[in-house]
């Protein structure tokens, strides 16, 4: 039972609906009592005991993941879920089937009311300040489409902007007239002030919005994001922040950012099922934040606007119980050391064999680094969008390894990803693939 702070009444869990999520997710710690489980879930044990916890690497990745036999680098296009939180997914599909009206009418509110309040400790930040969402890009969408776009407005943002969120500002922009300021970073960066800099020197009190990747896709350096927001902030700009790439990979406190809006997806770095981000809207713009779907929450808080866009496949969400559960027992320093760790020492392995750079500072990068590769790869071509795709081919379909091969500023780069399931030995295989194209 839980305790409505508004009536004072004690409530079964069973009877909330979309219009009063917002009195639930609100209640104070000490008041809450969460939900009863009602499948059985995988269980692990805390890191104080790592006689339990496989070795990173192939032994991880075999009792924890799914992952063929393949060369997989590519953690950061779509991610690799956690075997034990697909399983969760299915035993909360199967209960989900056997009594399709229970589970709709009175079990799935409490528990994303539930696993939102565990997020939000998680990534620091109230529980009353973010909301579950499919994808980013569905965050990024109800954020720029809820704000209120005149002719002339100006909405900034980098070169190093997502594709899909470029294609979103663009269509705003003809539909508003708002104007797109990119600016454009040049590379190989040196250090994070030209970042830094460039937002010093262009970004104009009164823009609209200023619109910041935390990891760029392409580009996977880290950004100085704390500080761009403050520079933003001095000249009453809001920032929305695309963390598409961060939840997982760098260690998360919302409120310390300051962002006005942070969206992330979780079933990247975090390892969740596909399908699965959350929104954060700082909370004096809650009220002007809509959900791209209106249904039975409008009208009853942030929350409940946001927590059932109507039916939908909720069990990815709901496999946020056993994924946070993972995290919290291997522990969230000990996976990012290990990821951070084999992907610099990954990419030094590529550089002392290639002879070639990175595209920023080896500081800069978390799990993914971006490294140049061997000029001999591209004698005599140009270096564009079609040559990646046919180098990024050829080592999928010639030596089964995965990873993206990108072109920045008329060069090739290949973008390496490290999760706990990867080791040193596939980054081998990755040199020795290039060095025989090369050579070829």
């Amino acid at each position: 039972m839980a305790t409505n702070p508004i009536t004072g009444n004690k409530r079964d869990f069973g009877s909330f609906h979309s219009s009063n999520v917002q009195d639930l997710i609100e209640i104070s710690h000490e008041e809450y009592e969460a939900p009863k489980i009602p499948v059985e879930l995988p269980t692990f044990t805390s890191h104080d005991t790592p006689h339990y916890w496989p070795v990173f690497g192939k032994e991880i990745r075999k009792k924890h993941f799914l992952l063929e036999d393949f060369t997989f680098l590519n953690h950061g296009a779509f991610g690799a879920a956690l075997k034990d939180a697909v399983d969760a997914k299915h035993q909360w599909q199967y209960y989900i089937e056997r009594q399709p009206v229970r589970f709709m009418d009175r079990d799935v509110l409490p528990h994303l009311v539930c696993i939102t309040r565990k997020l939000a400790q998680f990534v620091g930040c109230d529980k009353a300040d973010i909301v579950l969402v499919s994808n980013a890009t569905t965050a990024m969408n109800s954020v720029i489409k809820s704000i209120k776009f005149k002719p002339g407005d100006i909405i900034y943002c980098l070169n190093t902007t997502y594709g899909a969120v470029k294609k979103l500002l663009k269509f705003i922009s003809e539909e508003t007239g708002a104007v797109i300021q990119e600016e454009t970073l040049e590379f190989p960066l040196s250090e994070e002030s030209e970042i830094i800099n460039k937002v010093k020197a262009t970004l104009s009190p009164g823009t609209r919005l200023a619109v910041f990747d935390h990891i760029p896709s392409n580009t996977p350096f880290i950004m100085p994001i704390k500080e761009l927001v403050e520079i933003c902030h001095a000249r009453d700009v809001p920032v929305l922040v695309d963390g598409a790439h961060s939840l997982g990979s760098l260690s998360l406190n919302i409120v310390d950012i300051g962002a006005d809006y942070y969206v992330t997806n979780a079933h990247k770095w975090f390892c969740a099922p596909k399908g699965c981000a959350f929104l954060y809207v700082r909370k004096e713009l809650q009220q002007t934040v809509r959900p791209l779907v209106v249904s039975h929450g409008f009208g009853s808080g942030f929350s409940a606007e946001y927590m059932w866009p109507g039916l939908i496949d909720f069990t990815s969400f709901l496999s946020l119980y056993t994924v946070l559960d993972f995290w919290n027992s291997v522990g969230p320093d000990k996976i990012r050391h290990y990821i951070h760790s084999l992907a610099k020492q990954a990419a030094e392995l590529l550089l002392d064999k290639w002879k070639t750079k990175l595209i920023a500072p080896m500081h800069m990068f978390g799990s993914m680094v971006l490294v140049q590769l061997p000029s001999d790869l591209h004698k005599n071509k140009i270096c564009n969008y079609d040559l990646a795709e046919t180098i990024q081919n050829k080592l999928f379909h010639q030596f089964k390894i995965e990873v993206p091969i990108k072109a920045i500023q008329n060069e090739l780069y290949v973008r390496i990803s490290a999760h706990i399931y990867n080791d040193i030995c596939e980054y081998e295989v990755l040199r020795d693939a290039v060095t025989q194209l090369t050579t070829n």
